[in-house]
């Protein structure tokens, strides 16, 4: 008679905390106010800036309009990024690869943070949108934005620490 033997399950990372998964849902979230405020731009909508300024520097009407919706529907997918480090059911990479494509990811998120609230203050940046009431909303809309270098480091923190875990498990 022949012993059966069964080889361990392999161990897999505890599931994402739910901080985490919060976290992971609120950057996807973040980047919606300045999409659709960039969608209303190109659909025509004042956002403060004047048609000139549209047609000259944005180039609305005109390829600008599929500059700015495309940037916003690729700014909403690379928000979407994040919920693969707390999703327990698809993993379309080692976990080795997405911890430094996320760490990667969060590194290049400060550096645009800190970049855009550089620019955000020079007079250049200033000198085309109407004061008053479009400037508010477009703060508004874009102040979301500065919490996602937060927010994906702390996922990706999260994310490494778990799978570190899980490898030390195993033989």
């Amino acid at each position: 008679m022949e012993a059966m033997t069964t080889a361990p399950a392999p161990l897999t990372a505890a599931p994402a905390p739910v901080w985490a998964r919060r976290a992971a849902h609120a950057i996807a979230l973040c980047a919606v106010p300045s999409g659709l405020w960039r969608i209303a731009m190109a659909s025509g909508v004042y956002v403060g800036y004047s048609d000139q300024v549209l047609r000259d520097v944005f180039g609305i009407p005109g390829w600008g309009i599929a500059y700015v919706v495309g940037l916003s529907v690729i700014a909403e997918l690379a928000a979407l990024f994040p919920l693969l480090l707390v999703s327990d059911r698809w993993r379309p990479l080692r976990p080795r690869t997405l911890a430094a494509l996320a760490w990667t990811a969060s590194a290049v998120l400060v550096l645009v943070a800190l970049w855009q609230l550089v620019v955000a203050f020079t007079v250049e940046s200033q000198t085309y949108m109407s004061s008053g009431t479009a400037r508010t909303v477009w703060a508004l809309t874009f102040a979301p934005l500065c919490a996602i270098p937060v927010l994906m480091t702390a996922v990706t923190w999260s994310y490494a620490k778990r799978h570190r875990a899980g490898a030390q498990g195993r033989p």
